[in-house]
């Protein structure tokens, strides 16, 4: 968390802290409570177009072994939130994932009751 953080905008940077954790070490369990049920993922992977739910997403990442057990050079940085009370925004940029691949990610959440949680999630990979 940033200086200037407070309210909202810390509470959806410890929210993306969390995801970049889980899946950095392939916790599928907790990558999938951070996801709203209705949340849709669309993106580039090279050329190829995806769009659908989290769900080939989570397959992906618990299908093979964690970042953390094989040592990949896994970075991520959480840039540019805008957040008011209940929507948010980000970029997340992701660097040697699963090794050799990079991305870039926009993500949109929403405070669900006392939660927030990530509705949407956009990718291309660099």
């Amino acid at each position: 968390m940033t200086a200037q953080e407070t309210g909202p905008a810390a509470a959806v940077r410890a929210l993306m802290e969390k995801y970049v954790e889980a899946v950095y070490k392939a916790d599928v369990a907790t990558l999938g409570t951070l996801f709203h049920p209705a949340a849709v993922t669309s993106g580039y992977l090279g050329d190829m177009l995806l769009a659908g739910s989290p769900e080939p997403f989570l397959v992906d990442v618990g299908g093979r072994p964690s970042m953390e057990a094989t040592g990949a050079p896994y970075k991520a940085q959480i840039l540019d939130i805008q957040a008011s009370a209940r929507t948010a925004g980000l970029r997340l940029e992701e660097t040697g994932f699963f090794g050799t691949t990079s991305f870039v990610n926009y993500f949109h959440l929403l405070k669900v009751g006392d939660e927030w949680q990530i509705v949407s999630k956009t990718f291309e990979s660099l």
